[in-house]
């Protein structure tokens, strides 16, 4: 089973820059699963600067939207999954899916190479919203909780500064 490095943060916090940044150090097979399904300019725009910050980086992108656990992807690899509230979202608003659902299909994908680093959303409030948006958080919330417990290493980005909260820059990849 592969080890998973967790990087958390509120959005624009720099955790995409950080965990792509740790790409850089490794020797392994280079994958990353883009999860965003590009719906809105903002969308749009939000996946150009990611594929900009990517060039050069050695690294095989993946656009898998709703199942990673089977992902085609060499066993000794690093893959940096972008992102867990992006993969449950979809998960969740286009296929019913749970949060327990993602929450295998991650432990899957994390089965299946060397070292897997997730990035995901953290610090959501599930108040003020609708029902079904504060459904999506909570359950968010939850998949982070767990992910957290299963990690060998989580980073916490705060105004673009990694804050380890479990483990240590030794530790990922």
């Amino acid at each position: 089973m592969g080890r998973l490095t967790l990087i958390m943060g509120e959005n624009d916090s720099g955790k995409s820059a950080f965990a792509e940044g740790l790409f850089k150090n490794t020797n392994k097979k280079r994958y990353y699963i883009a999860t965003m399904i590009p719906v809105t300019d903002e969308n749009r725009a939000r996946i150009e600067k990611h594929r900009a910050a990517r060039e050069g980086l050695r690294i095989n992108t993946l656009e898998l939207s709703f199942s990673v656990g089977g992902a085609d992807i060499a066993p000794d690899s690093a893959v940096l999954l972008e992102d867990v509230s992006n993969l449950l979202a979809n998960a969740v608003f286009e296929k019913k899916k749970t949060g327990d659902d993602v929450y295998r299909d991650i432990c899957a994908l994390k089965t299946r190479c060397a070292h897997l680093c997730a990035v995901t959303i953290s610090g959501l409030d599930g108040g003020g919203y609708d029902s079904e948006t504060a459904d999506y958080i909570n359950a968010l919330r939850a998949l982070n909780a767990r992910l957290y417990d299963d990690a060998d290493t989580v980073v916490l980005m705060k105004d673009k500064k990694p804050i380890y909260l479990k483990g240590s820059y030794d530790d990922v990849i």
